[in-house]
């Protein structure tokens, strides 16, 4: 079994600035801040992203978490459909053709929140290939994520993994680091936040410009060309692949 864990944003989709969008609307309705700091995003966690945000405005996120998170969650539907999101270019076919490999389990390593995780793909109606996954709740370093997306798919899968079986994609530095830090190997891709030099210098195992080139992604991952991957039994049925666990 090949299992792989993608990242979100930017490299699967781009948000158009949702998230933040959401996030300064319920800074503003909870705590009548006008205008949000200037933060890093990419290749962050949500924890870490929003204790940051909260400091710059002297408020303490874990006071305010619970309450904060299902104000986001409950508005970033609405800024999904407001901001110019896309899915990324071959993403929908690439997922399918790895589903349709029974060798092949997908999950995710984001630094997302469980749900806003959940609400991304199903906005972008990808929701339904992955199994499990790690996310961006309570942890601040990426690694302590690529971990819980470890254990996550070594109980749903029942299986420990050897380096070689299990794959990161992402397109940070973050991403690439994270995944080492689970003996992890790499796929990159230049869509989202991470210049081409610097992803490059991280050392990723295959590097890509987009993820549109199916058979390449296939050949370089799971060992086969798009026909073969095409002629592997589909026994798993959609239920199998259906939610995240």
């Amino acid at each position: 079994m090949i299992t792989i864990l993608f990242d979100i944003d930017g490299t699967l989709v781009r948000s158009g600035g949702a998230g933040m969008l959401a996030i300064e609307h319920v800074m503003k309705q909870m705590f009548g801040v006008r205008e949000i700091g200037k933060v890093e995003v990419h290749g962050r966690t949500d924890n870490g992203i929003l204790e940051e945000l909260f400091e710059l405005e002297s408020l303490s996120f874990d006071e305010h978490r619970s309450e904060f998170n299902e104000r986001y969650w409950s508005k970033l539907p609405e800024t999904l459909g407001r901001c110019p999101g896309t899915l990324l270019p071959g993403v929908k076919e690439l997922l399918a053709a790895l589903q349709r490999d029974e060798n092949v389990a997908m999950g995710i390593l984001t630094g997302n929140s469980k749900r806003a995780a959940e609400i991304k793909l199903q906005h972008f109606e990808i929701d339904e290939y992955f199994e499990f996954g790690g996310y961006g709740d309570i942890h601040t370093n990426r690694n302590d994520v690529a971990a819980m997306a470890r254990s996550s798919a070594e109980h749903c899968l029942a299986q420990a993994f050897e380096p070689e079986h299990l794959w990161v994609v992402g397109d940070t530095v973050n991403d690439i680091a994270c995944a080492r830090s689970i003996a992890s190997k790499v796929v990159a891709v230049e869509t989202g936040g991470g210049l081409n030099e610097k992803l490059s210098d991280a050392q990723p195992d295959v590097l890509f410009p987009t993820l549109a080139d199916t058979a390449a992604f296939l050949e370089a991952v799971v060992g086969k060309t798009t026909s073969t991957s095409m002629e592997t039994a589909s026994t798993r049925t959609k239920d199998h692949n259906k939610r995240m666990r």
